[in-house]
């Protein structure tokens, strides 16, 4: 019994430690996409990007979704030249998108999100980015079921997020 405490007691601080090692940053994606977003960084080469996104209102249509991807910065190992105080990067990644729409066409869309964008990390706690955020799958338009690539033409979004 006691080894089980011991080892969940182990594996318990060395996941905090583990965690809190890493660069995490939280923020906003402003654009007509605009989204509250999450990344989490696994070392310098990965991360995990996840957005829950406002669609605001237009042509009639407004709503609520989500998109969750695994990034690759500075894949193939091409760096941004230019370092100034801060450092540039830039990121591609892959992963799933689904939420609901409301309005003339409502219903729901889920499928595949890709992610690519270019960030400049401040040499302070900031962050701001440039992301494209394209999306294909499915989706219900009116009781309609069908191919959804309304997402591929997503709008370009600035970021802003806070490190720590």
């Amino acid at each position: 019994m006691k080894k089980k405490i011991l080892f969940a007691a182990l594996l318990l601080v060395s996941t905090a430690a583990v965690v809190s090692a890493q660069p995490r940053s939280v923020g906003l994606n402003l654009g007509p996409w605009t989204s509250l977003s999450y990344q989490h960084g696994f070392g310098e080469a990965n991360m995990l990007d996840v957005a829950a996104n406002i669609i605001l209102p237009f042509n009639g249509n407004f709503g609520v979704g989500g998109h969750v991807t695994y990034d690759w910065i500075d894949p193939f190992n091409a760096a941004v030249p230019w370092q100034e105080r801060g450092e540039w990067h830039w990121y591609m990644g892959v992963g799933g998108s689904g939420g609901f729409v409301f309005g003339n066409t409502g219903g729901f869309y889920a499928g595949v999100a890709g992610h690519i964008g270019i960030e400049y990390d401040f040499w302070f706690p900031l962050q701001l980015s440039l992301d494209w955020r394209p999306s294909l799958g499915v989706a219900d338009r009116g009781g309609k079921v069908g191919f959804n690539d309304g997402g591929l033409w997503g709008p370009l979004s600035l970021g802003v997020r806070y490190k720590f």
